[in-house]
């Protein structure tokens, strides 16, 4: 797989590229090693460059608070992946779709690829409004069911919007903790 490849194909054509994405292997290393570390990069780089060095109007971040900042953020990003890799496994025979921790994680990860190129507009302040188009991912997530976890299509919207909700809830859930630390 060539990153730029799979970029391309899951945000163009994602009905097709799920079948593909069905027959390889779901090796969390592999996966985790060749497309979320590169990609998460992303908002956590664009972030920490948005509001440390160019800054919003006035405030910038300080150097250092940015850094630990993106470093948190793009730690979170496995975190979050793997977590919603297994909510969606575990929803999967609630929807009647077949348990598969593998193609549970690959969906998860494939889904995230808008919300992580978006990430790129937080260089900018006046471009941070155009992260919305994130949201394309939910999208994938529900192209994704029916294929990689056997979801009947009647009731892949629902489970897209189950797992959507968990991920909601387990994002707010790791926001407190690290608002603790």
């Amino acid at each position: 797989m060539i990153l730029v490849e799979r970029v391309k194909a899951i945000l163009l054509t994602p009905r097709s590229e799920w079948l593909v994405i069905e027959g390889e292997p779901g090796d969390p290393g592999f996966l985790f090693t060749s497309y979320v570390a590169i990609l998460a990069a992303i908002p956590a780089v664009c972030g920490f460059i948005g509001l440390s060095i160019i800054g919003i109007g006035t405030f910038r971040l300080g150097i250092v608070s940015g850094i630990v900042s993106a470093i948190l953020q793009y730690l979170l990003a496995f975190v979050m992946v793997y977590v919603v890799g297994l909510v969606i496994d575990a929803l999967a025979p609630t929807f009647d779709g077949q348990k598969n921790p593998e193609n549970a994680l690959k969906l998860a990860v494939y889904s995230m690829t808008p919300a992580w190129l978006v990430g790129v507009f937080s260089l900018l302040p006046g471009l941070r409004i155009l992260g919305i188009l994130g949201l394309y991912g939910l999208y994938l997530l529900w192209v994704g069911l029916p294929p990689l976890m056997k979801a009947p299509e009647e009731k892949s919207l629902i489970y897209a919007g189950a797992v959507v909700v968990c991920a909601i809830l387990i994002s707010i859930v790791i926001g407190a903790i690290v608002s603790l630390v």
